[in-house]
């Protein structure tokens, strides 16, 4: 994404995520000056209220983080935490997060790493670093205000926020997946319309974007008239096979001569890291 930023002068921008999740490419953006100032949304509450926390209140957060237990009879208070309709949005930002860290291929709905009788290769704590993950929120923190975050359905976000972004703006829309959303990978997944309705949306956009997907016959047939990028990754959940993917950019983007992502020299992928 860096090196799309580069060749399309979009530097000092803004950079925008209606999918946000985990945000590691707007995170990583802006922590490195590519960009101005971040949009990221997710209509998962929990993945909102865990920005949300980061920003406003990274102390509490912290400290939960650095002291919290990682047992199995924790593990099952916070997602029994994270299910409750009424708790509150502190409480459900740490049960996001602590699931994220605790469960396989940090899947919210998944199972605990190392299983309920904490007997395998992995455990709990696996991915659960303290340190690594105070000091994380606490540079999140650093930056809040030039984060902002939205918690809403992502056709709504973008079409309320195309108002308020700036001429040297990205979109950037990674939807759940056709297949894998379909197989439960996400909390919130996508019917055909739903995809379908995507596609109407951006590309009758204004602003510069990119979206990625799963490389299946539906989704081509949606984007036929638009410009792609396949490739190859390696997906973390469930296998370590390489699957095909695919990327679909904006009529009004200059694309870098860049043929797989994931397969670039070291010092390219330092370039682009967009995957």
């Amino acid at each position: 994404m860096r090196l799309l930023i580069g060749t399309n002068e979009l530097y000092d921008g803004d950079y925008v995520e209606p999918y946000c999740g985990g945000a590691a490419i707007a995170l990583a953006l802006l922590f490195d000056e590519y960009v101005d100032r971040i949009h990221i949304n997710d209509i998962d509450r929990g993945i909102a209220a865990f920005w949300n926390q980061a920003r406003s209140d990274p102390d509490l957060l912290c400290s939960r983080i650095a002291t919290t237990p990682l047992t199995i009879e924790e593990w099952r208070r916070q997602r029994a935490t994270h299910t409750d309709s009424d708790v509150s949005e502190a409480d459900l930002a740490f049960a996001t997060f602590y699931l994220n860290r605790t469960n396989h291929s940090g899947i919210i709905t998944g199972g605990p790493i190392g299983g309920v009788a904490q007997q395998g290769r992995w455990t709990l704590d696996a991915r659960f670093t303290r340190h690594d993950l105070v000091a994380r929120v606490q540079r999140i923190a650093r930056y809040s205000n030039r984060i902002a975050v939205y918690n809403q359905d992502a056709r709504e976000f973008v079409i309320g926020l195309l108002p308020n972004l700036r001429e040297r703006a990205l979109i950037y829309l990674d939807p759940p997946y056709y297949v894998k959303g379909q197989e439960m990978l996400y909390a919130n997944y996508y019917e055909p319309m739903d995809h379908d309705r995507v596609s109407k949306l951006v590309k009758g956009l204004d602003h510069h974007w990119v979206v990625s997907y799963d490389d299946v016959d539906a989704i081509r047939h949606l984007y036929d008239d638009v410009r792609h990028l396949r490739y190859g990754i390696t997906y973390s959940a469930n296998s370590r096979q390489r699957g095909p993917e695919v990327m679909f950019f904006a009529n009004s983007l200059q694309l870098p001569p860049v043929d797989d992502p994931p397969n670039l020299g070291r010092r390219q992928r330092r370039l682009l890291e967009v995957l």
